[in-house]
């Protein structure tokens, strides 16, 4: 049952002044807002405020959660500004969808340490001072490509419509769980031969990037916060068994939200 919300509000003035009106809804209809031990958590801004959201709460598998949207896109806000009171009545008649997103694991090598990061949308790795980058690309053991460009990225199922599709990625229904290998500028010529084309990995399978040349230092974006590592040894990243509850309208479908954020005028 959920009854315990926590609100993640964006700090402009647009996002404040209809976290107002939220809270009071919300209140006003029996549900406790709390800042901790939460059911529903609700992010209210556009795309980054979800993110923000999952991230600062770990990526905790036990809440539910949902986006309101007070930004321009926001492909993850599933509540629009003058739907709130549709989202109360959902969730007191019980009538709400929850889909399940596996969140991306990655596992940086470098300079004798590891660090382990979480993501929704994707990571990017590229060369520390923006040069073209050589990288050995394996699909578990076995080698997929030697790959020469501006940078890689790979995306979960839910992130290929963000920054994925801008590079010529394909869009993935959100609950496959998989991985989205897409080349950034990839070079082909006499001299290289890579892949030009995103490849489509499935849950469980790890990718494991690994630098040929000797510039080791790289930088590896998590959801669009950068990170450097020098002497990197190797990037894994996958997705096992790890979700999140991302609650839905009971009218959600995936094709529409498709049409009514790319398409539609």
């Amino acid at each position: 049952m959920i009854k315990n919300i926590k609100l993640f509000i964006n700090k402009n003035d647009e996002s404040i002044k209809l976290g107002k009106i939220v809270r009071n809804n919300f209140i006003k209809n029996g549900f406790n807002v709390t800042e901790e031990n939460f059911d529903l958590g609700v992010a209210i801004g556009g795309d980054g405020a979800f993110l923000r959201m999952v991230r600062s709460s770990n990526f905790d598998s036990n809440p539910y959660y949902i986006g309101i949207n007070s930004g321009t896109l926001g492909f993850l806000q599933e509540v629009k500004s003058n739907e709130i009171d549709k989202l109360i009545e959902e969730l007191i008649n019980k009538k709400y969808k929850v889909d399940e997103i596996g969140i991306q694991e990655t596992e940086v090598f470098y300079d004798n340490n590891n660090t382990k990061l979480y993501s929704l949308n994707e990571i990017v790795i590229r060369d520390e001072d923006l040069k073209m980058i050589k990288l050995a690309v394996y699909i578990d053991e076995d080698l997929l490509e030697y790959y020469t460009g501006d940078g890689l990225l790979i995306a979960t199922s839910q992130g290929s419509t963000a920054h994925n599709l801008s590079y010529g990625g394909s869009i993935v229904y959100n609950t496959f769980s998989t991985l989205q290998l897409t080349p950034v500028g990839p070079v082909n010529s006499k001299a290289y031969q890579t892949l030009q084309n995103s490849v489509i990995i499935p849950t469980h399978k790890n990718i494991i990037i690994k630098p040929t040349s000797n510039r080791k230092s790289l930088i590896v974006t998590i959801d669009g916060n950068n990170y450097i590592y020098q002497d990197v040894d190797k990037i894994s990243t996958t997705i096992k068994d790890k979700k999140i509850k991302c609650l839905r309208f009971s009218h959600y479908n995936f094709p529409q939200k498709i049409n009514e954020k790319l398409l539609s005028n």
